[in-house]
This record gives structure tokens, C-alpha cells and sequence, in this order.
């Protein structure tokens, strides 16, 4: 049996590995998993990665996050950890017949004792029909599937898959785990020509993509240039825009953050400012993007809910025609979220909510609104006593939903701003409601109703 896999990739030689015409990107790649940087919460001790290898056994997972962050190498060192075959295809090259030879191939190593890992790049690419072509594969355990994605699973991938699935998020790089990259960059080709400010712009430009990093490095290296880049003369070498800031990004920090209070105040016309200044100065547009869709959820909420939707729709239209034209939806997504009504309810909801779930642990939602599946459920009062709200008059029957040990809460308290004017009305009225028909204390009636 030993020539019936001839077509696996060999083990990786670590020889290969730093070949001179090989990629530089290729050559830092991670040779176990706790080299791989900015993805601990997933590869170290207390991760979902990390426990999974401890215990020697995969489940199939999908592998969320932007360009750049490891989920191909994750994926290849997942495989190395626990002694699997690793297969690799993707779905932008791949079709129906390149999965079926990789599931027979895995049948075949299955019944000779060698588990397979099989690969998925750009899973979201392949149709409904592809990706249920995985699941009686996945649910054999013919393979362990590890699909990567930069698109939201939830959207992108068929439910019954998402449901055989772990998804596992992989974060942006930050600008921390960027300079550890380029630290082993240089550490193998020599420092780069680049004067601090330079570097950091450098880093800026990545946006969280470390082979994006990488390959712009390379690029500075095959130049063999003597001497030292400004920020400016780094730009123009790229033929890429680079933020131009204050040594240690304090620039960067300083703008976002006038910026952002200048959308909190309303003054539309500073915001303007603030954000031209950062566009101009060669901020990363998708940086702002984000930082936008963050004023609007922290600052608005839902005293203009379609501050969101504008956002994202900024961003879509960034995404869909580059800069410069792209960088006019910024500008009214900005316009937007400067002159709407101003709420940070929803914000405040979240991190009281959050404390509280914290505080009172895994305490049961009162029976009468769980679900009975089963006949044991039922006889033991799950279910007993729901009240249907749209049978209830007014579609409101005003039960009470948390559990017996705790007392009702006020997270959400919507401000007289905006549409969550007409949200407190809402909530006020049902407050009104619950009021006069909940029990008064001695009123209690039995089964019978006396």
C-alpha cells in the first residue's frame, strides 16, 4: 500500500522552505501552529484550535476572516498536528470532478487507516448544489472539511453545511502582530530601507493583510534600494497611496479620534475636515469604512437605524469602485451619520446586558417558554402555560420571560431623539399593558380558576 498515495504532497522539507526564488511570503510561512501570529484566540492553549489538537481530533470547520491572516496555513499545520492527509482545493480552480477524485482518494486512504483533511479555499464560491455535495462525505468522516472563506458564512454557505461546521473567526492583523512579520522578514533578507515614519505607513497600508505586507516588503527588497524611504518616496516607489503620520501612528489615533467625537457632536462640516484629512493624508479607505459602521451602531443606533444601512452601503460602493470615485460614499456615508439624531442606547444595552449575562451565569428561562420536543419535556412542564402573544389581545400577552431567579431588567432605555422616540412610545405602552394585566399580589387563582 505504501505507493497508493504517490499523489500526496510530500511533508514539508524545511530546505524548501527558504529557497531562494521561492516567495517570501512562502518562505515565513509557519511551521507549527503556534507560529502562526495574530490568531492565538484560536491556535493557543484555551482555543477552539488549540484544544481540538490537544485532544488529537478535528472536527470539520470554517475558517472565517479577511486576506492575509493564516487560514491556509492553519489549516495545513491542523493537518500536521494530528497526523491527517492534507488535501488542497479551490473553489475559484475546482469543480465537480476534482471533488470527486479527492473524495474517492480519501475513501481509499480511509479504509487503509489515513484520515483526510481536505481543503477548501473560497469555499463560498462553489453553488448550493456543490456544497451539499460535501455533506454525506463530511457526515461518514470520510473527510474532515476545513473551508476558508472572507465571506459571511451565514450568507455564503447552505445551512445544512453550516450546521456540520465549526465557524471560526480569524481576526484582522493588528498592528502589532504586522511588525512581528515583518521582524521575521527581516530577520531573513536584512532591515528594510525605510526611515520609522516609513514603516509605520508601511504597516498602515496593509490593513490587517500580512501577505499583502509581505509581498510589499519583497518588493523594497528586489529593488535593492541604498538608500532610506520617507513616507512619501515609499509611496511613489509602491505606486500606493501610504498614510503620512506622526511616528508611532500617534497622527492616525489623534484623527480617528477627532473624527469619531466630531460625528457624536453633529458638526458635520469638522467631521468633513477630519476626514478629508485622513484620505488625503493616504488612510487605508476600508479602515474608515469600518470606523463609520462602528460611529453608527455606537453613536446613533436605533434613533436612525438606516445610519447602518447607509454605512454598508458605503462600503459596498467603496468596495465596487475604488479610489478615488469610492471615496465619495465615504464622504456621505460621513455627511450621514454627522447630521442624523444621536443615541447611544443600544450601546449602553450591550454592555449592561453583557454584565448582567456575566453576573447571573446559566440561570433557566422560566418552563412555561421553552420548547417540549418530547414527551418526558412535556410531563415535566415544559411548554405549560405559554401564552401565543398573537392570540393575546393587542398581540401582546404581557408574560413574564426571565428566569424565576431574577428580576426583570431595563438595559435598552431609548432616548426622546429620532426614531427611538417612537421606540419608547412602543415600549412604554407595553410597559402599560404588562402592568395591568400581570397578578395583583392575593389574586392568584388555581387550575380551575377559583
Amino acid at each position: 500500500m505504501a505507493d497508493l498515495f504517490a499523489d500526496d504532497p510530500p511533508p514539508a522539507d524545511p530546505a524548501d522552505a527558504l529557497r531562494e526564488d521561492a516567495p517570501l511570503a512562502d518562505r515565513l510561512r509557519p511551521r507549527a501552529l503556534d507560529e502562526v501570529i495574530g490568531q492565538e484566540h484560536l491556535t493557543g492553549a484555551e482555543g477552539a484550535i488549540g484544544r481540538m489538537v490537544a485532544a488529537g481530533r478535528l472536527s470539520s470547520m470554517i475558517l472565517w476572516g479577511p486576506p492575509g491572516t493564516g487560514k491556509t496555513s492553519t489549516a495545513r499545520l491542523l493537518a500536521d498536528s494530528v497526523g491527517m492527509r492534507f488535501v488542497s482545493v479551490s473553489a475559484v480552480f475546482s469543480g465537480v470532478a476534482d471533488l470527486k477524485k479527492a473524495f474517492a482518494e480519501a475513501e481509499v486512504a480511509a479504509k487503509a487507516g489515513r484520515k483526510t483533511l481536505l481543503f477548501v479555499d473560497e469555499i463560498h464560491r462553489f453553488n448550493r448544489a456543490q456544497q451539499d455535495g460535501f455533506l454525506p462525505f463530511v457526515e461518514r468522516g470520510t473527510v474532515t472539511l476545513v473551508g476558508a472563506t472572507t465571506e459571511n458564512p451565514s450568507f455564503a454557505l447552505n445551512a445544512a453545511l453550516l450546521s456540520r461546521a465549526q465557524v471560526l473567526i480569524l481576526h484582522r492583523l493588528d498592528p502589532a502582530a504586522l511588525e512581528k512579520l515583518l521582524a521575521r522578514a527581516e530577520a531573513l533578507e536584512g532591515s528594510l530601507p525605510l526611515t520609522p515614519e516609513a514603516r509605520d505607513a508601511l504597516v498602515a497600508s496593509a490593513d490587517g493583510d500580512g501577505r499583502f505586507l509581505l509581498n510589499q516588503a519583497e518588493t523594497l527588497y528586489n529593488a535593492k534600494i541604498a538608500e532610506l524611504l520617507d513616507p512619501a518616496a515609499l509611496g511613489a516607489f509602491l505606486q500606493r497611496r501610504v498614510a503620512v503620520y506622526d511616528k508611532d501612528r500617534e497622527g492616525h489615533y489623534n484623527l480617528i479620534s477627532a473624527l469619531h467625537k466630531a460625528v457624536r457632536g453633529s458638526d458635520v462640516q469638522a467631521a468633513l475636515y477630519y476626514l478629508a484629512r485622513m484620505l488625503t493624508a493616504g488612510e487605508e479607505p476600508r479602515f474608515l469604512a469600518r470606523r463609520l459602521v462602528r460611529m453608527a451602531v455606537e453613536d446613533i443606533g436605533m434613533a436612525d437605524p438606516q445610519a447602518l444601512v447607509q454605512c454598508m452601503a458605503a462600503k459596498d460602493a467603496y468596495e465596487f469602485l475604488g479610489s478615488p470615485e469610492g471615496e465619495l460614499a465615504l464622504v456621505q456615508a460621513c455627511i450621514y451619520l454627522a447630521t442624523a439624531p444621536k443615541s447611544n442606547a443600544a450601546y449602553l444595552a450591550q454592555k449592561s446586558s453583557f454584565k448582567s449575562a456575566r453576573e447571573t451565569g446559566s440561570l433557566m428561562p422560566p418552563q412555561n417558554i421553552l420548547n417540549a420536543p418530547t414527551k418526558l419535556m412535556k410531563d415535566v412542564g415544559y411548554g405549560a402555560g405559554y401564552s401565543y402573544d398573537h392570540d393575546a389581545q393587542d398581540g401582546f400577552s404581557g408574560d413574564n420571560y426571565w428566569p424565576e431567579e431574577m428580576a426583570p431588567q431595563d438595559y435598552y432605555q431609548p432616548v426622546e431623539r429620532g426614531f427611538e422616540r417612537e421606540v419608547k412610545k412602543r415600549l412604554d405602552y407595553w410597559d402599560k399593558l404588562r402592568r395591568e394585566r400581570s397578578p395583583k399580589p392575593g389574586s392568584e387563582t388555581t387550575a380551575d380558576g377559583e
